[in-house]
C-alpha cells in the first residue's frame, strides 16, 4: 500500500499523489510562452522521489498548459524509517509554499509543437514595462491579509490609472507584478515614474524595468525573448529605481529625459551582456 503526502492541489497518480508547484515572480507572470520552473515530490512508504525541471507556460489562468521544456531532472531520497520521509516531504513542500512557488494542478506533459504554428504569429514592436512591489511579503506579513488585499486594491488602481492616462496597454498582473506595453517608449517611462510616485502614497516602493523589442502576437497570447529581456532589466533596480535597457535609451535621444549609466549587466538566461540606465527623474 502506497504511503503519500497530500493536499487540497495534490494530482492523483494511481493510489499515490504528487504535489506540484510552478515557480512565480514578475519575471515568469502569466504571459503566454514564458519559461519558468516546476517541482514536484512524492513519497512512498520511507522513500521520497523528486522532480524539477525547466517547464514552457502556455495560456494564462486556468486555462493555461504547462509543459517540460527537457525531461525532467529526478532525485530519490531513501529513508530509514516512514516518519524520517514524512518529515523530509513536508520540508521539502513547505519550502516551496511561498512567495515564489503557487500550487499547480494537472499534468505536466512534453511539448508537441505544432509544425505550422509559426505561420499563425504575428509580429509586434513595443516598448515593455516591468513593475514589481519590494519586499511585498515583508508588508503583507506586517499588514495582515485583509488590510494587504485593501492596499493591493488602490495600489492596482493607480497603476491602471496611470496606464489609461499614458495609453499603456495592460498585459497581465501576476501577484503584486504587472507587465505593460506601450507604442512610444517615452510613453513608458514618464508611467513608469508616475507609477512610483502614486504608490508611494501607499506607503509602497516599486521597483521598474523597461526594454524595447520586438515580439510575437497569437490571438491573446504574447512571446518573445523581449519579455525576459524587460523582465531582468527589473530584476536589476534598487527599491525606487526605473531602469531601462540601451534599446529603450537609443530611441529617446530628443525626449529630454535624462538618464545615469548604470552599467554593463549580464541578465540571467539572456544572450550578451546589457548596459542598463537609471531614469533621473
Amino acid at each position: 500500500m502506497y504511503d503519500y503526502v497530500s493536499g487540497p492541489n495534490d494530482l492523483s497518480i494511481g493510489r499515490m499523489h504528487m504535489p506540484k508547484f510552478l515557480r512565480i515572480g514578475v519575471h515568469q507572470s502569466n504571459v503566454s510562452g514564458y519559461t519558468s520552473k516546476a517541482w514536484c515530490v512524492r513519497r512512498v512508504g520511507s522513500t521520497v522521489f523528486l522532480r524539477w525541471g525547466a517547464v514552457e507556460v502556455y495560456g494564462i489562468g486556468d486555462g493555461r498548459k504547462v509543459y517540460w521544456t527537457l525531461p525532467p531532472r529526478a532525485k530519490t531520497i531513501r529513508c530509514d524509517t516512514v516518519q524520517r520521509a514524512k518529515d523530509y516531504a513536508k520540508t521539502a513542500i513547505a519550502r516551496r509554499r511561498n512567495h515564489r512557488y503557487q500550487p499547480l494542478t494537472g499534468n505536466i506533459a512534453t511539448r508537441r509543437r505544432p509544425a505550422d504554428r509559426g505561420a499563425e504569429l504575428e509580429q509586434a514592436l513595443a516598448t515593455i514595462l516591468f513593475v514589481d512591489i519590494v519586499r511585498s511579503t515583508e508588508k503583507a506579513a506586517r499588514l495582515g491579509d485583509s488590510r494587504w488585499t485593501q492596499v493591493m486594491k488602490h495600489y492596482y488602481a493607480a497603476v491602471r490609472r496611470e496606464l489609461k492616462t499614458l495609453r499603456g496597454k495592460e498585459v497581465v498582473t501576476t501577484g503584486d507584478g504587472l507587465l505593460a506595453t506601450f507604442a512610444a517608449p517615452a510613453a513608458g517611462v514618464r508611467c513608469a515614474t508616475a507609477i512610483r510616485e502614486a504608490v508611494r502614497t501607499l506607503g509602497l516602493e516599486i521597483r521598474v524595468g523597461l526594454h524595447a523589442g520586438e515580439y510575437k502576437v497569437s490571438g491573446a497570447e504574447v512571446f518573445g525573448l523581449a519579455f525576459h529581456i524587460g523582465a531582468r532589466v527589473a530584476a536589476k533596480a534598487r527599491a525606487g529605481e526605473v531602469l531601462v535597457s540601451s534599446a529603450v535609451k537609443d530611441l529617446m535621444s530628443q525626449s529630454g529625459i535624462r538618464f545615469k549609466d548604470r552599467g554593463v549587466h549580464q541578465l540571467k538566461g539572456v544572450p550578451e551582456r546589457w548596459r542598463l540606465y537609471r531614469v533621473e527623474h
